[in-house]
């Protein structure tokens, strides 16, 4: 019978012990920015990235209604190129005439 009441016990506080976790994770999830959860729509907006090697990523990044072209490595981050919102970079990338 202690054996049952013990059991019942640990079930119990092994339950809430882990509804107190997931609680906790939501919780710091709603809020911190950055993490997913609530993010509201930001000054600076990463459009799209691609691995470089193991320690590069080529990123094009939206801020000031430009659209910023960045080689970013593991200690430094480099502007290649720079466009108007919504133009192709095509344009300003490769003949420098």
């Amino acid at each position: 019978m202690m054996t049952a009441t013990y059991l019942l016990n640990l079930v119990l506080m092994l339950a809430l012990v882990a509804g107190m976790a997931v609680g906790a994770l939501w919780l710091a999830r709603k809020l911190q920015p950055g993490l997913g959860g609530g993010r509201k729509e930001g000054l600076v907006r990463v459009v799209d990235a691609v691995p470089l090697g193991t320690m590069g990523r080529l990123a094009v990044v939206e801020f000031g209604g430009r659209q910023l072209l960045v080689a970013v490595s593991r200690g430094r981050i480099e502007l290649i190129a720079e466009a108007p919102l919504g133009s192709d970079f095509a344009d300003y990338i490769g003949d420098d005439k």
